[in-house]
C-alpha cells in the first residue's frame, strides 16, 4: 500500500479500480470516473499503486478498465476532428466546378460553400448559378483593384460589364477569335446594361514594300493615309444579343500606343460608321448613345443620326469632342423633332452660325429637349441670338451651355429678355465669352425679373464684380425660395389652384 501521509488518501472503490497516473509533461483530464476526490491529492514522488484486488472482478475485466489511449502528439484531442456536415461542405467546394451542387443545400450550407468558393471558377459554371453579392464582389476585386457599385447596381453586374468592355478593348480583328465575345452572350445577357469602350484596336497590319527610290516624295502629309483593309471590332451581333442594353457609349482610338503611333490607330472609319448605325438602329432598347474623341465628321454624323430619327427609346446623344460642322448640326436639328431626345451635346465641334440657327429653330418648337450643351463651338451673336428667340417660346429646356464661342453683348441683351419672361430655365453658362460690362448690366436687369434660374455661370466673361455679385445674389434668393417650395409646396400654391368653393378669389 501507498504511504499516506496528512490529509492525503487513496479512495477505492469495489465498482471501479483505481486509475493509474502515468509520467507526462501535460496533465490530462482522464475519461475514466474520477479516482481522486476534489480535496485531495497524491504527493509526486509516490510511486504508481499496484493493482487493489475487488471481490467480484478478474484480473482481466480490472485491465480492461484501465486500459487508457495516450497520444504522440501532445496537442492531439477528439474536439480538432471535423465534422461531418464540415467534410462535406469542403468536398462540395472541391469538386464543384464538376458537380456544382448548390441549390440542394440548405441555406446556411449554401452560405457556407459560397463563402469558400474560389473567383476563378469558369463562368458557364456560376454565370447563372450564383447570385450572392459577397461572391461577385470577391470575383471583381480579384480582378480590378479599383472598382464601384454606383451606377451598376449590383456586384454581377459590374463583373459582367467590366469583362465584357475588356474583351472587347483587346480584341484584335483578324486575330482574335470572335467566339470569344460571342460565347459570353448566354452567361450575361441578362446582366449587360452598359457597354464603355474607350479603345478599339486596328487589325495587324503587315510591314509595307519598302519604297523605291523613285517613288519617294516629301509632299505627302503623314496624316493622309488610306483607310485599312480591314476596321474595327463590330458590334451588331454582340448588341443584337444583349436585349437589356441601354446605354453605348464608345470611343475609336487607342490608348498607350507608345513608339507604334500611327494616325490609322484612331481612324473611324466609313465601314464602322456604317456598322454602328445598323446596329444602334436595331437596338430598341438603347437610351443612351456617346460616340466622342472619335473624329466624326458631318458625314459620319448624318449617317450616324439618321438611323436615330423616330428611335423608340432614345434619350440622350452626345457627339462631343470630334469634327462635326453645320451639316451635322442640321441633322441633329431634324433628330430633335424626330425622336424624344432629351439630352443633345455637341460640345467642341466645329458648329457656327448656321447650325446654331437650325437648332434654334428645332428647339422652338420641341417639347421634349431638357439639355443642349453646344461649349467650344464658334456660333458667335448671330447663333446665340438665333438661340435666344427661341427660348422665349421654348418651355421644356432647363440647362442650356454656351460657354466658348465668342459671344457678346447683343447676345447678353436678348438673354436678359429671355430671363424675365423664361420660367423653365434653370442653368446658364456663359462663361469664356466676351459679354462685356454693359452686357453684365443688362443680364443683372433680367435677373431682377426671374425667380426660376438656379445656376448662372459668367466667369471669364468680361463683366464688371459688381454685376456678377449682385447676380450672385439675386441666384442666391432664388435657390433659398426654391428650396422653401420644396419644404412647403402648398404655401406656393397658384390663385387658381388654391381658389375653391370654400375660397374664392378675392
Amino acid at each position: 500500500m501507498l504511504p499516506v501521509t496528512g490529509t492525503q488518501e487513496v479512495v477505492t472503490s469495489t465498482a471501479s479500480p483505481p486509475s493509474r497516473s502515468f509520467p507526462s509533461t501535460q496533465d490530462r483530464p482522464t475519461t475514466a470516473g474520477q479516482a481522486l476526490s476534489s480535496g485531495s491529492k497524491v504527493s509526486k514522488s509516490s510511486a504508481v499503486p499496484p493493482p487493489v484486488k475487488s471481490k467480484g472482478l478478474n484480473s482481466g475485466a480490472l485491465v480492461r478498465q484501465m486500459r487508457r489511449i495516450i497520444a504522440e502528439d501532445a496537442e492531439w484531442s477528439l474536439a480538432t476532428v471535423p465534422l461531418l456536415t464540415e467534410l462535406c461542405i469542403q468536398h462540395i467546394v472541391k469538386n464543384f466546378k464538376n458537380n456544382p451542387l448548390l441549390k440542394k443545400l440548405l441555406p446556411q450550407h449554401q452560405q457556407k460553400v459560397l463563402k469558400l468558393l474560389s473567383p476563378d471558377l469558369p463562368l458557364a459554371v456560376t454565370a447563372n448559378l450564383i447570385d450572392d453579392e459577397s461572391y461577385w464582389h470577391r470575383c471583381c476585386v480579384l480582378r480590378w483593384p479599383v472598382c464601384h457599385l454606383d451606377s451598376h447596381g449590383s456586384w454581377k453586374r459590374v463583373f459582367f460589364e467590366r469583362h465584357l468592355e475588356n474583351l472587347i478593348k483587346h480584341f484584335i480583328p483578324g486575330t482574335t477569335d470572335p467566339a470569344v465575345i460571342l460565347d459570353l452572350l448566354p452567361l450575361c445577357r441578362t446582366y449587360v446594361r452598359r457597354i464603355r469602350v474607350d479603345q478599339f484596336l486596328p487589325p495587324v497590319q503587315l510591314p509595307s514594300r519598302p519604297h523605291s527610290a523613285g517613288d519617294q516624295s516629301d509632299s505627302g502629309s503623314e496624316g493622309e493615309m488610306d483607310e485599312p483593309t480591314m476596321d474595327h471590332y463590330q458590334l451588331g451581333d454582340l448588341v443584337a444579343g444583349l436585349n437589356q442594353l441601354e446605354e453605348l457609349d464608345l470611343v475609336y482610338g487607342v490608348k498607350d500606343c507608345g513608339m507604334n503611333f500611327e494616325w490609322n490607330l484612331f481612324l473611324f472609319t466609313h465601314r464602322d460608321c456604317h456598322s454602328l448605325a445598323a446596329t444602334i438602329k436595331a437596338c430598341h432598347t438603347l437610351k443612351i448613345f456617346r460616340l466622342t474623341r472619335s473624329k466624326v465628321d458631318d458625314d459620319k454624323a448624318r449617317i450616324l443620326i439618321r438611323s436615330l430619327l423616330d428611335h423608340p427609346a432614345l434619350e440622350e446623344l452626345d457627339l462631343s469632342h470630334n469634327l462635326i460642322g453645320d451639316r451635322g448640326a442640321r441633322a441633329a436639328a431634324k433628330l430633335l423633332s424626330h425622336s424624344h431626345l432629351r439630352v443633345l451635346s455637341l460640345a467642341n465641334n466645329q458648329v457656327r452660325a448656321p447650325g446654331a440657327q437650325s437648332l434654334a429653330h428645332a428647339l422652338a418648337h420641341n417639347t421634349n429637349l431638357l439639355s443642349l450643351n453646344l461649349r467650344l463651338n464658334c456660333i458667335e451673336d448671330e447663333g446665340g441670338q438665333a438661340l435666344a428667340h427661341a427660348l422665349q417660346t421654348n418651355k421644356c429646356l432647363t440647362t442650356l451651355h454656351l460657354g466658348g464661342n465668342e459671344l457678346s453683348e447683343p447676345t447678353a441683351t436678348l438673354i436678359s429678355q429671355v430671363l424675365s419672361v423664361n420660367t423653365t430655365l434653370i442653368n446658364i453658362n456663359l462663361s469664356c465669352n466676351h459679354i462685356g460690362p454693359d452686357g453684365g448690366k443688362q443680364l443683372l436687369e433680367g435677373m431682377s425679373d426671374n425667380r426660376t434660374l438656379l445656376q448662372f455661370d459668367l466667369r471669364l466673361s468680361d463683366i464688371t464684380q459688381e454685376s456678377e455679385y449682385l447676380i450672385g445674389q439675386a441666384l442666391c434668393a432664388n435657390r433659398e425660395e426654391a428650396r422653401q417650395r420644396t419644404l412647403n409646396p402648398s404655401h406656393f400654391l397658384s390663385p387658381l389652384t388654391a381658389k375653391g368653393p370654400e375660397n374664392p378669389a378675392s
